[in-house]
């Protein structure tokens, strides 16, 4: 890429940025990238994780153990403030959660241009000009809509265990109105229903797209900057700009993921209470 970029220069320059490299998987179009970096940056953090606990000593701790301590005992507090039932299941996958997410989101902190002068250098400029890699997977929905659907299935689950697959049968028709009569329960069954329904799915929904909401406009709005600042003379103000986005985006990266590894413990609370 040039770096004077005019109004159309600018476009190509975010139309590039925002092409996913996909391949055709069963007449389907997958996404490559947001794949292979999503597992990646997931194995990285279980072997940070899993390295910590390795070494771990009784004595004092070394300073990678005291942070991972600290975050694990951080994820644990949240989640025993808010499931009250058996935690063994529910407390490793919150600190799942928020580890991978914070880490697919921390990608949108690397250098815009870094792939594509990673790729020019391997395998020419031409090449890296027609080399698709869009680095932050939580950028993409189908990776935010792939783990909230995830969720939304532990839901239902959590939901059958506690009240037994007909209590959740009729907890759709019978609830939130409550009716007595058998003529007044069928006539608010399918009321009922419908609400409950949207009740359901409104959560993966919001779940997804909230978390892809917010990375999706952080990682343009770090292409507009790196756009209209890219020449010589407006150098200096564009590191200024990334750099004071690039703070301010971190309290957002750390906030996302704690909003969703909060919400998903919230909405396994209440799918395990007892209605």
């Amino acid at each position: 890429m040039s770096p004077e970029k005019s109004s159309g220069g600018l476009t190509e320059y975010i139309v590039h940025h925002l092409t996913h490299n996909t391949a055709q998987v069963s007449g389907l179009t997958f996404h490559v990238d947001s794949w292979v970096i999503a597992l990646t940056v997931g194995l990285l953090g279980c072997f940070l994780l899993w390295s910590q606990a390795r070494k771990a000593t009784a004595g004092v701790p070394s300073k990678g153990q005291a942070f991972v301590e600290m975050v694990v005992e951080f994820v644990d507090t949240q989640v025993k403030d808010t499931f009250h039932g058996d935690r063994r299941f529910i407390a490793p996958l919150a600190l799942t959660i928020f580890v991978w997410v914070f880490f697919m989101n921390a990608i949108d902190l690397l250098p815009l241009d870094l792939p594509g002068k990673a790729i020019e250098l391997a395998a020419g400029k031409e090449a890296a000009h027609h080399t698709y890699l869009r680095m932050v997977p939580t950028a993409d929905i189908n990776t935010t809509f792939g783990m909230s659907i995830t969720v939304f299935l532990l839901i239902i689950f959590y939901s059958i265990k506690a009240k037994g697959g007909w209590g959740f049968t009729k907890e759709l028709f019978t609830a939130p109105f409550h009716a007595h009569g058998t003529f007044a329960k069928i006539l608010l069954a399918l009321p009922n229903l419908f609400l409950n329904l949207v009740e359901y799915l409104s959560k993966p929904v919001s779940l997804g797209m909230r978390l892809f909401g917010n990375m999706y406009a952080g990682e343009l709005v770090f292409m507009l900057i790196a756009g209209l600042f890219a020449s010589w003379i407006t150098f200096v103000p564009g590191v200024i700009f990334n750099a004071g986005w690039a703070i301010f985006h971190i309290l957002i990266i750390l906030l996302q993921a704690f909003i969703f590894m909060v919400l998903t413990v919230v909405y396994l609370a209440m799918a395990h209470e007892h209605h």
